[in-house]
């Protein structure tokens, strides 16, 4: 199965990074090099682009795409969580744009063999890593039902979270648990009738709430996004691209924080913390689809982009 991934507001990402022929940029989740293989063509002989990715086909993809530009692309297997060690360790210490992607890849979602998606019977993995051993099975399988109820909750907003973890670990006392089929089974029995009327698969909050542990995605998230503003050069911006509410609410606040640092109480008329602004918020509200993208490519309706930039003062 070939990787494909059709890049989201592919001229809004390219129109916000504000692409220098000779600068240096990163793309954090280049998966099929949809975004990298715009940046790449824009760059000159002096410019450079670094791609990461964990997923083995994306890499391989990637690869195969960006051959014509192989002489200013570098791809590194890797999550963007190691991006500032990575590149330190090839001496690059700052960049002019970094961009983050965090959707799903269409291949991961059509691939049935990953379990990523609801749609099919396949066995229970989700890991955008193959090389990690925590997997869907064993989350199904081995967390506690608080602890299901938790990320359930937490990560899917999953309103019948703690029905549904209940009914996990009741079948899984008679059997394991071993594919998405059966998980979905599990989930239907554990939302009444009524509520599984409209509104989607009734799977889909539990799947992405899974999906989210396995691979600690809003963790990795909010662990990274600081570090990588301060990699940026004066005038550099970050793009980061968000599916849902829990990863949008984490860009946001973390862009704001950086915008106006200070954690003076309001009622000290001057700045004593010594707290300094690292640049400004580019979208005061997110860059959303057009009406004509989202009928061509439905998974990008719910995309939000966000943009900084990075002022050093």
């Amino acid at each position: 199965m070939e990787f494909q991934h059709k890049p989201v507001m592919l001229k809004e990402v390219i129109g916000s990074l504000n692409i220098r022929p000779e600068g240096t940029y990163v793309d954090g989740t280049i998966g099929g090099a949809g975004h990298s293989s715009e940046i790449a063509a824009r760059l000159s002989g002096e410019g450079k682009l670094y791609g990461f990715d964990q997923d083995a086909a994306a890499i391989e993809a990637a690869t195969k795409r960006l051959e014509q530009y192989k002489d200013r692309v570098s791809i590194i297997r890797s999550n963007y969580s190691e991006m500032r060690e990575r590149l330190s360790e090839l001496g690059v210490t700052s960049v002019d744009g970094i961009l983050l992607d965090l959707g799903v890849s269409s291949y991961q979602l059509d691939d049935a063999e990953r379990g990523f998606t609801y749609r099919t019977d396949a066995p229970l993995d989700m890991r955008m890593d193959q090389r990690q051993s925590l997997s869907a099975k064993e989350v199904v399988n081995g967390y506690s039902e608080s602890e299901l109820t938790r990320i359930l909750r937490d990560y899917g907003e999953e309103r019948f979270a703690r029905n549904i973890a209940k009914h996990i670990v009741a079948e899984r006392e008679k059997h394991q648990i071993e594919t998405t089929g059966e998980l979905i089974s599990i989930i239907k029995a554990a939302i009444p009738a009524k509520a599984r009327e409209g509104g989607g698969h009734p799977a889909k909050r539990t799947f992405q709430a899974i999906r989210i542990e396995v691979n600690r995605e809003l963790d990795v998230l909010s662990d990274s996004l600081d570090g990588m503003i301060d990699m940026l050069d004066d005038g550099g911006r970050i793009c980061v691209i968000t599916f849902h509410s829990l990863e949008d609410r984490i860009v946001k606040d973390t862009f704001r924080r950086n915008e106006n640092p200070c954690t003076c109480p309001p009622s000290f008329p001057v700045c004593v913390c010594g707290k300094k602004p690292k640049g400004r918020v580019i979208t005061r509200k997110p860059i959303v689809p057009s009406e004509e993208e989202t009928e061509e490519n439905p998974r990008s309706k719910s995309a939000k982009l966000r943009v900084f930039e990075r002022k050093i003062i």
